[in-house]
């Protein structure tokens, strides 16, 4: 056999090879939607963030401080969709229990099932971290049942991002310190403001502006409290994050043409920045480990978008 026909062989066996990863990929594609991957980024950015600002250290924690969490969003997804079951019906029916790639019973058991999950690993990590768990899931749970009832669940869902932020100071060395306390709220703030812009659904009769002041909050808070030899970095992830902002903010405000769903994932993966922004002066390597979350973010948001 000549070096061609081997690699033409070779050729053959690596098409089907990624032929049977994307049909596989391909399966699962409905729970990844479910679970809101695509977040999930932007959630070990929290984590990395409120770690950082507890003063760091107690590395063996990371592991469990990251599933934990993780699983409990991926949970709360589940469990958003199955409630939804019946509005998504009406209004959107390519999620994947109207479309009937899931069912709402699997939905609701893998969504406890994640939950659990979630809460075990924290609660075996630490008691402490276990209790502000046991908030976030009912957080996560009281958003889910009432999104569609009351006006400002936003704020529920930027609670949720702080309490992120408060388990991720409670494993690090100083324990919940008042970095973490602000810019947690900071995050929170975001995080409401990108869910009331989230709502929009077709070309909006006016602008709303009030939430952007919202998404400013963590400049503006950066601005305050970045002093010294945190003061360079700060400018730089401040004005890093007021440019990305006004590049996700244009596809609302373009008269020519409107890209909610691409405003959406641009906000989502802003939350990186956020974080980035709140951990000003850190080490080199935490900045490019933000940098990959933020890239992962928008890839994962290609292969299984959250909207």
């Amino acid at each position: 056999m000549d070096v061609r026909q081997r690699f033409g062989l070779g050729l053959k066996s690596a098409r089907r090879a990624w032929a049977t990863a994307a049909k596989r990929m391909f399966s699962l594609q409905p729970y990844l939607v479910l679970g809101r991957v695509a977040r999930l980024p932007t959630v070990w950015s929290n984590c990395l963030a409120g770690w950082w600002l507890g003063g760091g250290g107690n590395v063996r924690l990371l592991p469990g401080l990251f599933a934990g969490v993780s699983f409990i969003f991926i949970g709360g997804g589940f469990l958003n969709d199955a409630l939804d079951a019946s509005y998504d019906l009406e209004h959107q029916r390519a999620r994947p229990i109207p479309s009937g790639a899931v069912t709402r019973r699997a939905a609701l058991v893998w969504g406890w099932a994640w939950m659990a999950l979630g809460l075990a690993s924290l609660f075996f990590m630490d008691s402490g971290s276990g209790i502000l768990g046991v908030v976030l899931a009912c957080g996560i749970l009281a958003h889910n049942r009432l999104h569609r009832v009351i006006t400002f669940s936003p704020v529920i869902l930027g609670l949720c991002r702080f309490f992120v932020y408060i388990i991720g100071a409670s494993t690090a060395f100083f324990g919940v310190s008042g970095w973490a306390i602000w810019c947690g709220l900071a995050v929170a703030a975001y995080v409401a403001g990108m869910g009331w812009l989230a709502r929009l659904r077709g070309p909006p009769a006016r602008f709303p502006y009030w939430p952007v002041v919202l998404l400013a909050i963590p400049i503006l808070l950066g601005l305050l409290m970045d002093a010294g030899v945190y003061r360079t970095a700060g400018l730089l992830l401040s004005l890093i994050l007021a440019l990305w902002l006004v590049r996700c903010l244009w596809r609302l405000i373009s008269r020519a043409e409107r890209d909610l769903t691409g405003m959406r994932a641009g906000l989502v993966a802003g939350i990186v920045f956020v974080d980035w922004l709140a951990t000003a002066g850190g080490p080199r390597l935490l900045s490019f480990i933000f940098i990959a979350l933020f890239l992962l973010t928008l890839g994962l948001h290609a292969l299984a978008p959250t909207e």
